[in-house]
Order: structure tokens, then C-alpha cells, then sequence
């Protein structure tokens, strides 16, 4: 049976709430409908800056401490306005939507400690919005001894089912944090590459006054130091074969001294997308074709450097195939929850080093 599912995003990058409607049955995708976005206040960006830098600590997944309540308090409260906001902008009725995928604000995620936090209180929004609600997506994975990340390689691999071309195709997404769908065949393997755009996003707003590099403008007039990349890239995550997961807070040791800022542009980009090239060896076969989703698609730069790094494989953003790059990953969790709620797979061992297909999620209901 179809389901008209919401899904909900708030990304590691914290720049807002993205909204996708999508109508699936889990396994495959129907009908993709419109999308959304409501981005976050800079009070409520300050709010959850200080509330990652206070989860370091946090001693199990239900634990408030300092900000975080009230940071949880603003993620629901955000993500209500959104769809309420969705909701009349497409004239639809709220008892139009059979489910609500909710990913939630992630604010700490540490497998190794069996750990994985995302902030959002899904009862309450279930009982504002008065549609059931699927949230915690990952907990369930990480209690069994996954990583709880990437979640959304079933989803990749629905939309590459509908495009006619020789594999192996890799979806990388180029959020906060990059990750990976290496899709050939019945062959799914996923995991988290390295930075995506966090590292950037921060020295940007640090530096510039400015929430990241439109279009890579600043990265193309600055001058990369390869030899600050090479240095990066001996950290032991990025020789550890997938699957492998990280926290948007897994880099933050990395400094760039006194570099001008156009250069740390650049070389946080060519960093990104350094990290992205070194999987290739870690995987079955080199792939054909490279689709990139994500904020990370619309920085040329960004892309350009890709296209030198994946070399001679075709990388294309993921619009130009006729994918909302920017809603790839709500449409995803809409998704996720019609499979949760008909308890289908959601992470694989290949996906997340979890011991056996996993299904997952809590349901809220109003």
C-alpha cells in the first residue's frame, strides 16, 4: 500500500529544516512531491552551536543537560512551523500525510560508546501536528553495534533503480559530513567519508562573518596547501574500510594556523573532496559515475575539485538527473519511516557494520 510520507531533515551543516513529501511503500518510490525549507533563526543557530559543544560529554542518549532542553525545545518548535508552513503553502490538510519521518537535531554520535543523540521530541510534535510521527531513527543500530550512519543508502539505492546506467554508481552526499552509497547490483555498501561542509561552514562564519561559501566563490580565489591535506588524510579513519562513521565534532583538532582566508577556503574544499577520492580503493570496483546530493552540489568549486579528484569517472550533480538535490535527505527519512512502519530494513551490515538488517524508529501517534 502507498503512503504519503513527510520526511523532515535537520542537517550537522545547522542551517534549517528541510521538508519533502514523497509517496512510497517503502520499497519503492511512486511519486516525489514538493519540498520545503525553514531555516534556522541565528538565535536558534547560536542555540545549537553551544548545544553540540555541551553534548561532548553527555553520559547516555536521554540526558538534558545545560542548553540542550532548551535546544530540544527550539528543534521540535522549528520543525512544527515547517510543516505546519508546507502544509498551507500546498493547500493540503495535515490528515493528508499518513506518516512523518523526523530525523531530529544531531548533537552527538559516538558508536564506539554505543552512543548516537538526536535532539526533537517527537511525541510532542506527533501531538501538534496531529500526524503519527516516526523519530529515532538511529538508536536501535547503534545499541547492536552499528555505526547508526548513513542512514539513507536504501533510499539511494531506490532512486538509482530508476536510472538507466552502468554501475558502479556512487551517491555521495556533501552535508555537514560526507558519506557515501556505492550501489552495483544487489551490492550495497555505504559509510561516511570525512568532512563534508562543517569544517568550511566554520571557518567561513568564523572569519567572514558568513554561513558558508556561496557557490565556492571564495575557495576558487585561494591557493590549497596540499601538504596540510596530506597531513589530514593520515588520521586512521580515513584508511579504515567501510563501514565507518564520524561526528560532525571529529575534526574540530584540525587547525589551519595563520592561513589567509581564502586559502583555508580552498583548502578545507580540496580537503573535502581529498577525503571523498581516498574510499575509491577501499571499494569493490572504481565507479563509473558519481552523483552528488547535498549542500555540497552547489558549490563549483567544490565540484570542480571532485571532478579533478574521481577522475576519469562522470560526476554530475544530483539536479541535473531531475533529484532536488537540497530534499534528497527528507525525502529519505519520509521513506525510512514508511519502511519502519511496515518493518522493513532500514541499515544493512554493508551500510553500517550492523550484525544483521535492522529495522528501527519509535512511533509517536497524536
Amino acid at each position: 500500500m502507498m503512503l504519503t510520507a513527510l520526511g523532515l531533515m535537520s542537517g550537522t551543516s545547522l542551517d534549517g529544516v528541510d521538508v519533502a513529501l514523497i509517496e512510497t511503500d517503502g520499497r519503492r518510490v511512486n511519486a516525489l512531491g514538493p519540498s520545503g525549507y525553514r531555516p534556522y533563526s541565528d538565535m536558534e543557530r547560536n542555540l545549537l552551536r553551544q548545544a553540540l559543544y555541551e553534548a561532548v560529554d553527555l553520559p547516555d542518549r536521554d540526558a538534558r543537560p545545560g542548553c540542550l532542553k532548551e535546544a530540544e525545545r527550539a528543534v521540535t518548535a522549528a520543525h512544527a512551523e515547517a510543516v505546519a508552513a508546507f502544509v498551507a503553502q500546498h493547500r493540503m490538510r495535515f490528515d493528508d500525510i499518513d506518516i512523518v519521518g523526523f530525523h531530529g537535531q544531531t548533537v552527538l554520535h559516538r558508536p564506539e560508546r554505543r552512543l548516537t543523540v538526536q535532539i526533537g521530541d517527537g511525541m510532542s510534535l506527533a501531538k501538534t501536528i496531529h500526524v503519527p510521527v516516526m523519530y529515532d531513527f538511529r538508536a536501535a543500530d547503534v545499541d547492536a553495534g552499528g555505526q547508526g550512519a548513513p542512514f539513507v543508502p536504501v533510499y539511494h539505492r531506490a532512486l538509482a533503480q530508476s536510472l538507466d546506467r552502468e554501475g558502479p554508481i556512487v551517491v555521495v552526499n556533501i552535508g555537514g559530513v560526507s558519506n557515501i552509497t556505492y550501489i552495483d547490483g544487489d551490492t550495497l555498501i555505504a559509510c561516511d567519508t570525512g568532512p563534508g561542509n562543517a569544517l568550511l561552514d566554520d571557518h567561513m562564519f568564523r572569519l567572514m562573518n558568513q554561513r558558508f561559501d556561496k557557490d565556492g566563490s571564495t575557495a576558487a580565489m585561494g591557493k590549497v596547501d596540499a601538504a596540510w591535506i596530506g597531513r589530514a588524510l593520515e588520521m586512521p579513519f580515513f584508511s579504515m574500510p567501510p563501514p565507518k562513521s564520524l561526528d560532525r565534532n571529529d575534526f574540530a583538532g584540525l587547525k589551519l594556523g595563520d592561513m589567509p582566508p581564502a586559502d583555508g577556503a580552498a583548502t578545507l574544499t580540496a580537503f573535502t573532496a581529498a577525503a571523498i577520492a581516498r574510499i575509491v580503493p577501499l571499494l569493490p570496483k572504481e565507479p563509473k559515475s558519481w552523483i552528488v546530493a547535498g549542500g555540497g552540489a552547489r558549490n563549483r568549486t567544490m565540484l570542480h575539485m571532485l571532478r579533478e579528484c574521481l577522475a576519469p569517472a562522470e560526476v554530475q550533480a544530483a539536479d541535473t538527473l531531475g533529484w532536488a538535490s537540497d530534499a534528497i535527505e527528507a525525502q529519505a527519512f519520509g521513506f525510512l519511516a514508511a519502511r519502519g512502519l511496515k518493518g522493513l530494513p532500514l541499515s544493512y551490515p554493508a551500510t553500517t557494520g550492523v550484525p544483521f538488517p535492522m529495522t528501527g524508529g519509535v512511533i509517536a501517534r497524536p
